[in-house]
This record gives C-alpha cells, sequence and structure tokens, in this order.
C-alpha cells in the first residue's frame, strides 16, 4: 500500500532540496523543489506501490533542475547601460556590414541550415533533430559537420579576401 503524498514530502523533502541546490545553487532550489514536488504529485497516482519513492524522486528534481538551469541560459541577463547601438546579428538573407556570416548561412541548404539552427542555437540532441527533419540521426550529424566546413570556408575566404583588399 501506498503511503499518502505527504509522508513523502516529509521523508525525501530534505533529500530532493539538496540534489536542487546542488545543481542550480541556492536562490532558484526552493523553485525548482516546488516544480519537482507538483511533477512527483501529479505523477504519483500512477506510481507502483513498490517502486524506490527516494529514487523516484530524486529523479524528478535532477531533471527539474536541469530544465531551470537551461532556462536560465536562455534569460537576458541585467546590465547596468543597455548599449546604444542595434545589435550586430542580423537575420539570413538581410546583408549589412559585418554580418557576412548571416549571408553565408542563407547560402546553405535548406537542411544544413535547419540542423545547425537545432542543435547549436536550440541545443537539440542529433536524435531529436532526426525526428525533426527527416533521416537518421548519422545522416543530422553529417549535415551539421557539412554546413559547418561551408561556414568555416566561406569565413576563411572572407577574410583573406579582406587582408588582401
Amino acid at each position: 500500500m501506498k503511503q499518502p503524498f505527504e509522508k513523502l514530502v516529509e521523508g525525501h523533502g530534505a533529500t530532493v532540496l539538496r540534489v536542487c541546490r546542488a545543481v542550480v545553487g541556492p536562490a532558484d532550489a526552493e523553485d525548482v523543489w516546488q516544480e519537482t514536488f507538483l511533477a512527483a504529485l501529479r505523477a504519483y497516482p500512477d506510481l507502483p506501490a513498490d517502486a524506490n519513492t527516494e529514487a523516484w524522486l530524486v529523479t524528478i528534481a535532477h531533471r527539474k533542475s536541469l530544465d531551470a538551469v537551461r532556462a536560465g541560459r536562455r534569460r537576458p541577463s541585467p546590465v547596468a547601460q543597455p548599449p546604444e547601438d542595434h545589435s550586430p546579428h542580423g537575420i539570413p538573407g538581410a546583408e549589412r556590414p559585418g554580418d557576412g556570416i548571416w549571408a553565408s548561412v542563407a547560402q546553405l541548404p535548406d537542411k544544413q541550415r535547419r540542423v545547425i539552427a537545432y542543435r547549436f542555437l536550440a541545443d537539440l540532441p542529433f536524435n531529436d533533430i532526426a525526428e525533426i527533419v527527416g533521416g537518421s540521426p548519422a545522416a543530422a550529424r553529417r549535415a551539421a559537420s557539412d554546413g559547418i566546413r561551408s561556414l568555416r570556408a566561406a569565413f576563411a575566404a572572407a577574410h583573406t579576401e579582406g587582408e588582401s583588399a
């Protein structure tokens, strides 16, 4: 027979909080702890009665902590004074001085451009990318490799032209 969920919180709450602190740090640990137990509460009815609840909760805490770390990387960081200039990053195909890399990215074949974006901008593993674009993980890895090689060649060519001019 499963114990009430409140007993899980009492018995394993400190362990889960330690895992959260270790991964996300003390500032965000309590938020991740709460998210962990909310997720666990939703899944608890389906948990087998003989399951190792501590390991189950630690696994959830670890995954929620990693999600928080990834989300933190996407959040803007505050600055004392915002820059006055526009961002040097443009949109692929919208050529401006200094944006040659975007022109090179726009010249890549569609699959290479998409694989590079999913891999290096969205930080997706090749297995997930293969499901999105179609094909195998090895083909996605190859498309990324070919695309990066083309970008490096274009970048090297642009710099050697700039030096000789």
